[in-house]
């Protein structure tokens, strides 16, 4: 217990913390459901001394004070991920966005491109060998921790001690400062989904889950269709769960028998993964469960390490995707909308791992009905998140379109298939136009 005493020495208040943060300096703020909002509401408060303040994160869950307009001279957001708190700031030009893939992240600190000055974290309190858990997210932010110049850590009770690759010793923080606050929640069901949505993810649900075999292994986002493939995956047997992040959905599966584990070729009895994004349930789940294991981005994403799971399943979604195959995932045209995250990375895996299937997962349809989501090219403006050499399956309610070594041909009619009829004849005119297909409608 000798590090105690130096633990104690370590304890600050958080306004006096974040005294440590300078002009000019970029400060990496753990994110997910694990946001320090405590540090970032008394960094945020120290606004009037502070200029140029770089803020970098992926997604966040709860406040982000310094992405305000009337934080533009003092603090500026960089978005590795765009969450809904950053959106109107990134696309008014009050923040930035840096397009990456999720495995190259941790790269970018580790060869000093992105160098870190302070990381604000939020971890479990020392066990007895002065070892804090990064809780529910260890994702970039452990490599964050080891170039930082200093680490501020808010040191909460309710965190879950996470075990696997996620620990940072007392002995490596600058300052601690204890909370006793919940952690942040993100609730599966979306109070604003309407019951005709719901009907078209639980048939996006039941035709992912009817290509999914017993003993493959997943990788589930977090919304609703992955929550409609958890849903039709009762019958099954033997699955695994290799993924960069999971939500309240996985339990049932796990207490059923459903998700063993047993039948993985890397990491065999075990869940991995590198962040949670849920609600207290999941948090006291994942608490000490020696079943997972939590480690940073560049291991899980590592398309290379998630090859070596055969029957790999990797799940999913896009904006829209045209009828070439290419997938935009991280905008709405010219808006700013996400970002890479894990797609890219789970799908190349997946797609090398023996027995694979990688996923692209969508509605047909947009805005009510209004709009169709399989289009002849994608909107001005969009980004490609997936190319269409990386495509495999593609799935709406409509059906499952295979375009894995099919010529332009066959994908632009297999993804027409699956579109909604009312748009069907407005796909294939397109196609028609530019000598794809031959006329065959009315």
């Amino acid at each position: 217990m000798n590090w105690l005493a130096r633990y104690k020495s370590k304890l600050r208040t958080p306004e006096d913390a974040v005294k440590i943060v300078q002009s000019g300096q970029r400060v990496y703020v753990h994110p997910g459901c694990a946001m320090p909002e405590v540090l970032v509401n008394a960094m945020c408060d120290r606004y009037l001394e502070l200029e140029d303040v770089e803020v970098l994160h992926l997604l966040t869950v709860g406040q982000t004070k310094y992405s305000l307009p009337e934080m533009e001279e003092h603090f500026r957001h960089n978005a590795l991920f765009i969450g809904k708190n950053v959106r109107k700031a990134v696309n008014d030009g009050r923040a930035d966005f840096t397009p990456v893939f999720l495995s190259e992240i941790p790269g970018l600190f580790y060869r000093g491109i992105l160098p870190i000055d302070v990381a604000l974290i939020h971890v479990s309190p020392p066990d007895e060998h002065g070892f804090c858990s990064f809780g529910v997210g260890v994702e970039c932010t452990k490599p964050a921790t080891e170039v930082a110049k200093k680490i501020i850590a808010q040191v909460n009770p309710q965190m879950p001690r996470t075990l696997g690759d996620c620990f940072i010793h007392i002995d490596k923080l600058t300052y601690c400062v204890e909370v006793d606050v919940p952690i942040k929640e993100l609730p599966q069901v979306d109070k604003d989904t309407t019951t005709e949505e719901t009907e078209v993810y639980q048939k996006i649900g039941k035709n992912i889950a009817d290509v999914i075999e017993d003993g493959s292994t997943l990788q589930l986002g977090i919304g609703s269709i992955p929550d409609a493939v958890l849903s039709y995956l009762g019958n099954k047997k033997h699955l695994g769960l290799h993924t960069e992040m999971f939500s309240d959905g996985v339990i049932k599966l796990v207490e059923d028998g459903v998700i063993t584990n047993e039948m993985k070729t890397l990491h065999a009895g075990k869940i991995i993964s590198s962040f949670a994004l849920g609600t207290r349930p999941l948090y006291d789940f994942i608490d000490n469960n020696p079943i997972i294991e939590f480690h940073p981005s560049h291991y899980t994403n590592d398309p290379f390490i998630i090859a070596k799971n055969d029957k790999m399943v990797a799940i999913n979604s896009a904006i829209e995707v045209d009828i070439t195959g290419q997938v935009c995932a991280d905008s709405i045209g010219k808006t700013f909308y996400s970002g890479f995250g894990g797609q890219v990375d789970f799908i190349r895996g997946a797609a090398r791992s023996k027995d694979g299937k990688p996923v692209v997962a969508l509605p047909s349809t947009a805005k009510n009905g209004l709009l169709s989501r399989i289009v002849p090219t994608l909107t001005m403006g969009a980004g490609v998140t997936t190319s269409r050499g990386d495509v495999h399956f593609v799935v709406t309610e409509f059906g499952v379109a295979d375009l894995y070594g099919k010529t332009i041909r066959q994908r632009a009619k297999a993804l027409i298939d699956i579109a909604h009829p009312k748009f069907q004849e407005e796909l294939e005119r397109y196609a028609v136009e530019r000598k794809w297909l031959e006329m065959n409608y009315a």
